[in-house]
């Protein structure tokens, strides 16, 4: 599972490789995990967002966001430049660099959109090769941290039959001998990550060439190991879901209607939304599909992306936007769900 253990288990990795001094892996397991404290600033986003302007906040989650600027290219290059200025050695520089590097990268090419160019490149986007619960970057990640916990039981006069039975993986863990496994595992690792980009190359094009059609290779993510969940559009009012997998090609599809309900009364309010949201962050929604109703004085617009009921665990494809437009007034209120929970109404200033 990538999360903020598994960044902090590849900085560990790459520490321990570099051959550090003690104070020196802790700065390097520091900057592997340095990314993720952007959570501290997207709460203060959230805590001043509805004092803001539609201009103003947009600029302020590029630079607050989650998984934003603190997750982009020359926020490395700023850190490591710190550290060089502090340190003044290189070994530790280039640890930290890859270190910090790693989680952007790790956070890229598993499932999240990102702007790791930034502000070059404003658009999000994301590699999308490896699945968030990759089998082979989770075990290789927490074998680290594990070692430390068993080092910790050790130190503190913990014995049972699992730590000093017969394993001797376990035994070499604890005994420390494990700079070479580490060496090794590194390896892995970097293969790993740079092989699934690769493979979902001819995976994407395999795909293209059973349905005549062009697939957008960002729009193709992972939802289990090896299994990729795609779209496109296949005409003016449906999309073409499809579940593929590497050892089985395309293993079921089908179509959903881009608008679902009384659409031809109340279309202006779809063509509202579709405004609205395109000039919103983070735009989660890549194939869009709408879903129209009234009720009184009120029209209600569900947005949500095409592929939402076909991913089990992947927060972007569980979030929906409802638009609800008091046609007598005028004005309207905005509420977002994930995974079938609402908010509060949002402020308007996300949109407009």
């Amino acid at each position: 599972m990538v999360n903020t253990l598994s960044h902090l288990g590849i900085g560990l990795l790459i520490a321990a490789v570099a051959g550090l001094s003690s104070r020196q892996i802790k700065i390097v397991a520091f900057m592997a995990i340095l990314p993720d404290l952007d959570f501290i600033l997207n709460t203060l986003l959230l805590a001043v967002d509805q004092n803001l302007n539609h201009q103003m906040y947009n600029s302020m989650y590029y630079l607050l966001g989650h998984r934003e600027f603190m997750h982009s290219i020359i926020f490395v290059s700023f850190v490591t430049i710190y550290v060089w200025i502090r340190e003044k050695d290189r070994t530790l520089l280039i640890a930290s660099a890859a270190a910090i590097f790693s989680h952007i990268y790790l956070d890229y090419i598993t499932s999240w959109k990102m702007r790791p160019f930034f502000p070059f490149v404003t658009e999000a986007s994301t590699i999308g090769a490896i699945d968030f619960f990759d089998p082979v970057v989770t075990l290789i990640s927490f074998i680290p941290i594990v070692h430390i916990l068993i080092d910790r039981a050790k130190k503190n006069g913990i014995r049972n039959g699992f730590l000093n039975g017969g394993n001797d993986w376990f035994r070499a863990l604890i005994s420390g001998n494990h700079s070479k496994l580490y060496r090794q595992l590194l390896v892995i690792f970097t293969i790993w990550c740079l092989f699934n980009p690769i493979a979902k190359i001819f995976l994407v094009s395999a795909i293209e060439d059973v349905e005549g059609h062009n697939i957008d290779y960002q729009g193709s993510y992972p939802v289990s190991p090896g299994k990729f969940l795609s779209a496109y559009s296949y005409n003016d009012t449906h999309y073409r879901i499809l579940v593929s997998s590497y050892w089985s090609g395309v293993e079921k599809s089908t179509f959903v209607p881009v608008y679902s309900g009384d659409t031809s009364e109340f279309m202006p309010y779809v063509s509202r939304v579709e405004l609205l949201y395109d000039s919103s962050l983070p735009g989660e929604v890549d194939y869009p599909v709408y879903n129209v109703s009234a009720s009184g004085t009120n029209v209600t617009v569900i947005l949500r992306d095409a592929r939402n009921p076909y991913s089990q665990y992947w927060a972007y494809f569980k979030t929906e936007y409802v638009f609800v437009f008091d046609t007598e007034v005028g004005d309207y209120q905005v509420y977002i769900g994930r995974h079938g929970q609402y908010s509060e109404p949002v402020p308007v200033n996300l949109f407009e």
